[in-house]
């Protein structure tokens, strides 16, 4: 198995979640990885069992000299990139009249501008030919209660994908996003909420869903491969939900 033998992908958010499982894939398909994430412990921890050729990135995505760092090591090790996943994302709730500044900057800081900050960096280094994929969400398609500042967030980050897709088309570069829906990650257990609520929550998103379950991390992943791989040569400038049809009913 080599979809993606002898190729670089560099990916955010790959402590946990859907960036580690891409990472894992990743590297079982024949790439190159760099994983980034903002925790020591929590990077060192998910790659210690890894296989293949990678290395790890302490990186804050919402901090500029991070993402400069994050591509200049990656290059420095590996001369190229080829897969640029910007993955790492925060979800924090509020209801809109609780919102406040330190709110809005610390989820946009992380999920919009992180990204978009990582991509000017890395697009001098990135082959023409190559892939930059989003982790986005359905819920900027919803209007879920207290995501006000996250569907925000996600909305933010579709739009420039769109106007990113048609700024590299000289060079070959496709540009996709994957929208998850109720995916089982750490994801949940960061938003500030109860475990209690967020149990509850967890229950209306499956009943409400025509699998009538969460996905899993690896479900993205493979998502991910396959936009990130030649099987995906005509798929560009796309948002493909991965949520069981939730978004559609």
């Amino acid at each position: 198995m080599s979809k993606l033998k002898d190729k670089v992908a560099v990916i955010t958010g790959a402590n946990s979640g859907i960036g580690l499982a891409s990472a894992k894939l990743f590297l079982k398909e024949g790439a190159k990885v760099v994983l980034s994430g903002r925790r020591a412990e929590a990077l060192a921890e998910a790659s210690k069992d890894l296989e293949g050729d990678f290395i790890t990135v302490i990186a804050d995505v919402s901090k500029d000299e991070d993402n400069k760092r994050l591509i200049q090591e990656s290059v420095a090790r590996y001369g190229k990139i080829d897969i640029l996943f910007l993955n790492a994302g925060i979800a924090p709730v509020s209801p809109t009249s609780g919102i406040t500044a330190e709110h809005y900057h610390q989820i946009f800081d992380i999920n919009v501008k992180g990204p978009i900050l990582t991509v000017t960096e890395a697009l001098p280094h990135l082959n023409d030919g190559g892939t930059i994929l989003f982790t986005n969400s359905i819920v900027h398609q919803k209007g879920f209660e207290g995501l006000a500042v996250y569907g925000a967030s996600k909305g933010a980050l579709r739009a420039y994908s769109r106007v990113l897709t048609n700024e590299v088309k000289s060079r070959g570069i496709r540009v996709n996003s994957i929208a998850p829906g109720p995916i089982y990650t750490p994801l949940y257990d960061k938003m500030g909420l109860s475990q209690d609520v967020v149990e509850e929550m967890g229950k209306g998103f499956a009943a409400a869903n025509p699998l009538g379950r969460f996905g899993t991390p690896d479900e993205i992943a493979n998502t991910a491969l396959f936009l990130a791989s030649d099987d995906a040569s005509y798929i560009n400038g796309v948002e493909i939900e991965v949520d069981g049809g939730f978004s559609q009913i």
